[in-house]
């Protein structure tokens, strides 16, 4: 619905535009080749204006990739007179013997000529893509306030019972501890995991180390519920107390593989990597499919993940899920700038 009224609009729009430059031609007795001309020098800025607005700004303004982004706009006016000249100097000739401009011109003055009909619908698209963006930055900031005021609501709610949770776990930790280690050991991680979802912080994101450990923590606990048979394979790289990232931005992926996969085949394991590079977290996730009845209980499912990635981070992520039947692959990458 949002493409089709989109659609709609820029239709409309260009109607206006070359009714307003050209409608005087049909009202007045004007050379052909004015209206050829007219006709192909639009088409062209036309096809200008979108390699701009769909292409070289959504990929590089946005962005900040100011190299890639004058590359892009070069190659937008290479395009408007490579176009041109093929139109006005090569079709048009062939078809009804006329063109633009005169068999003498030298190749600078036509470069000049067209890389100033070029500019104008370069700067067009890149006002429309500004204004267009800057409405979806609103909406997107009104949305994102709705959402920020119903999971505070939401977590001022749920603040008792969890607290009261946390501090029953460790109440039964002490109980536990003349009777069992490994029941212990298994009550003491679940108050970790526990104690890290009331983590708080001022923009929401801790640190990457904590989230790591979260992660093994959970894994632990699953490995005393299914050990001996259980077989994952975390691998770290890169990771420091300088990097940040959303809480329990992971977590959902390795449920999702335990929920779902298969952890008891020593030759086919779990295999989690984190790893991060010039401040740009990767995130790779594989299991082999379960065929087992499958478990419907509810949990944060990989929609409502993607929706947390829209809204922390816009255009600052990857998320690449392949599913081939057998194995379930998850890659996620973050530009944890």
């Amino acid at each position: 619905m949002k493409l089709t009224r989109t659609v709609f609009i820029h239709v409309i729009c260009w109607i206006v535009i070359l009714g307003y430059i050209y409608g005087g031609y049909l009202l007045k007795n004007v050379d052909f080749r004015y209206i050829a001309f007219g006709i192909s020098i639009s088409l062209i800025q036309v096809i200008q204006f979108y390699i701009c607005f769909l292409w070289v700004y959504p990929n590089y303004l946005k962005r900040g990739k100011i190299p890639q982004l004058i590359g892009g706009v070069l190659i937008s006016l290479l395009v408007f007179i490579v176009l041109r000249y093929l139109i006005e100097e090569v079709i048009y000739l062939e078809l009804w013997g006329i063109h633009n401009y005169s068999k003498n011109v030298s190749l600078s003055y036509y470069l000049i000529d067209n890389v100033y009909f070029g500019s104008s619908f370069i700067a067009i698209s890149a006002g429309v893509w500004s204004v267009q963006r800057n409405f979806e930055t609103e909406r997107m900031n009104r949305k994102l306030k709705d959402e920020v005021l119903k999971a505070e609501l939401a977590f001022l709610k749920s603040q008792i019972n969890p607290h009261f949770l946390y501090n029953t776990l460790n109440y039964v930790y002490s109980l536990a501890m003349p009777v069992s280690d490994q029941l212990a050991n298994a009550i003491l991680r679940l108050s970790d995991l526990m104690r890290y979802t009331l983590t708080d912080s001022a923009d929401g994101k801790v640190s990457l180390v904590k989230e790591v450990e979260y992660l093994k923590s959970y894994i632990e606990l699953f490995k005393m519920r299914f050990e001996p048979n259980f077989y994952v394979v975390f691998t770290t790289e890169g990771i420091d107390d300088t990097q940040k990232i959303a809480s329990l931005m992971l977590i959902p992926f390795v449920e999702n593989a335990f929920k779902h996969g298969v952890v008891n085949v020593d030759s086919d394991p779990v295999r989690i990597e984190i790893k991060v590079q010039d401040k740009r977290l990767k995130f790779e996730l594989s299991n082999r499919i379960s065929r087992a009845l499958k478990d419907h209980s509810s949990g944060i499912g990989l929609v409502n993940i993607q929706r947390r990635l829209d809204l922390i981070y816009p255009g600052a992520y990857e998320l690449l899920i392949l599913n081939d039947g057998n194995t379930y692959k998850t890659t996620l990458n973050i530009d944890l700038k």
